[in-house]
């Protein structure tokens, strides 16, 4: 994906102060800001992340992800993809680097905290180093959407979850760009639907779900559009294990 040189418009010098210099490109959802990255043994992410994906957000996308900050939006950032380009002179491409979202952080005045591996991916052939050594870089984004092939949309219970007592989802592979802002589940015996809370990052969890296997619906929104709801029938089986993640075979496109 190209990015279109662009000018900006300063609206107000207070802005220019307090935030980092942020504009409309010559498309309507390219932006400007500041990355920077952190340092894992591997260049991988980090299992340990504020969104909850643990392991799968160490390595999704070949590790190429990243922490934010305001893009984070109280966890419902979570899973977004973004393409990122840094503007570096003689340093960086055109395509930039595809990162998903996988944590949350908080920079220099930086809104992205990439792994070393995506922050690398942005670099020129053999300028990946040259690129380390800036530490935080100008970069030019969008969201775009993501794409997972071979894999539908995932739910996968949450290591903490204790059957039949607990239960806490994480919903993994969001295909698209489609924001999850609210689930819940089908209570058979009452014939109706049961929220779930949003505990932290993209981690949805309820004490004494309702028994046998369970059917979920999840409310998704699209660039501001009006939200929908999205049914998940019999996506987690009766006897559901922690740890475990299950197909929805259904992708948000």
């Amino acid at each position: 994906m190209v990015f279109n040189n662009s000018h900006c418009i300063i609206f107000l010098l207070v802005t220019i102060i307090i935030y980092p210099a942020i504009c409309f490109g010559q498309e309507a959802n390219s932006l400007y800001t500041r990355a920077t990255y952190y340092g894992s043994p591997d260049c991988y992410g980090t299992p340990s992340g504020a969104c909850g994906f643990g392991e799968y957000g160490r390595k999704i996308y070949d590790g190429k992800v990243s922490g934010v900050s305001r893009l984070y939006r109280n966890g419902t950032g979570c899973g977004a993809c973004y393409q990122v380009r840094c503007k570096v002179p003689g340093h960086c491409t055109d395509e930039g680097t595809k990162i998903v979202v996988t944590d949350h952080g908080e920079g220099d005045h930086t809104d992205f905290i990439l792994s070393v591996r995506a922050y690398s991916d942005m670099a020129t052939s053999g300028m990946a180093n040259h690129l380390l050594a800036y530490g935080v870089v100008d970069v030019e984004y969008r969201r775009v959407p993501c794409t997972y092939y071979g894999y539908n949309l995932m739910i996968k219970v949450h290591e903490h979850s204790r059957f039949c007592n607990y239960l806490a989802i994480v919903p993994i592979y969001q295909s698209g760009a489609f924001d999850i802002e609210a689930v819940e589940v089908w209570q058979a015996d009452c014939k109706e639907w049961r929220g779930m809370r949003k505990a932290y990052g993209a981690v949805w969890d309820m004490p004494n779900p309702p028994k046998g296997s369970l059917t979920f619906r999840v409310q998704v929104s699209l660039n501001g559009e009006a939200a929908k709801w999205v049914q998940l029938a019999d996506v987690l089986p009766d006897e559901w294990k922690a740890g475990i993640a299950y197909d929805t075979y259904l992708m948000l496109d």
